[in-house]
């Protein structure tokens, strides 16, 4: 790993994100922490609306593992939801504000 972020290359999606707003940014670090960027706004106030933004995630990652390790979509799915459900029931990580954000995002 270099250190740095390395981006994810979006130039051939552009028809795709027409229109969209970013709302969340993650990245992991190897056996560390993950940290995330979120900004609210293009999503709404309501928090519901996060997690149901976050559902949509975990369905495109169940497709997105499935396609890159060989294994079928309701078993990635399924793994999924098996991490998730340990990591609510033992959070291995506590999410602490990054210093220096800004309050107010627009």
């Amino acid at each position: 790993m270099t250190g740095k972020p390395v981006p994810i290359d979006l130039v051939p999606y552009t028809d795709l994100l027409e229109g969209s707003r970013e709302f969340l940014r993650v990245w992991a670090s190897e056996g560390g922490p993950v940290t995330c960027f979120i900004n609210p706004v293009p999503i709404g106030a309501d928090p519901a609306a996060f997690g149901i933004a976050l559902v949509d995630c975990v369905r495109h990652g169940a497709i997105t593992y499935a396609r890159a390790t060989g294994i079928s979509e309701a078993e990635a799915l399924d793994r999924i939801w098996l991490g998730l459900d340990a990591e609510r029931a033992n959070p291995t990580d506590v999410a602490t504000p990054i210093p220096g954000a800004k309050e107010e995002l627009n």
